[in-house]
């Protein structure tokens, strides 16, 4: 993992760093993660699709596990927001062919996942900002997908020079309704020449 300056953003209790993954940063990463299974509960259009229900620990540690040594072998990026000497969020651009051996080796997929206290505080404009850095002379296009009901996400990723490309139509049923989900793109070559 190659070391960068960490992003500082504040919020509205104490500076948020963010910087690379850390093996510690597995019980915040998934307790924070859990907790999406609580909110569904409540607001049925989180933003993120969840299995049916919360996937074990050792699930999780599996998970985490590979993601960590993907990170080490440098396929994927990952960042980590901290407030406190606690992960409250990250990041991560994983390489659509982690072998690097695929003709999609030039495009990162992107994922975010903030703690449902420090929303709207910055920490994801910070995380994409440390990201997108990260991703520069790695990938050339960087897609996401965001629910169409989130907003506020696709307002943040439209600052960031993502562009809408398409909706898929009831791409995620959850419990008695379908959300639709939009896709976005971003030319990195296109977002640097205009910078």
């Amino acid at each position: 993992m190659t070391s960068s300056p960490p992003e500082r953003a504040s919020g509205p209790s104490s500076e948020v760093v963010v910087r690379e993954l850390r093996w510690s940063d597995f019980d915040a990463i998934r307790d924070t993660y859990y907790l999406l299974y609580e909110e569904r509960e409540v607001q049925k259009d989180i933003g993120i699709t969840l299995f049916d229900s919360r996937p074990s620990h050792e699930n999780e540690t599996d998970w985490f596990a590979g993601l960590y040594r993907h990170v080490i072998t440098g396929t994927t990026i990952v960042v980590v927001a901290e407030r406190d000497g606690q992960a409250i969020g990250h990041c991560t651009v994983r390489c659509l062919a982690p072998s690097g051996s695929s003709e999609a080796a030039h495009v990162g997929e992107l994922g975010i996942l903030v703690h449902r206290d420090h929303r709207g505080t910055g920490v994801g404009r910070a995380l994409l900002t440390a990201a997108l850095r990260q991703c520069r002379g790695k990938f050339e296009i960087v897609r996401l997908s965001v629910f169409s009901v989130n907003q506020r996400a696709r307002r943040l990723y439209e600052e960031f020079g993502f562009v809408y490309i398409g909706t898929v139509p009831r791409a995620v049923h959850r419990g008695d309704r379908y959300l639709d989900e939009d896709l976005m793109f971003l030319d990195l070559g296109r977002a640097e020449a205009n910078r």
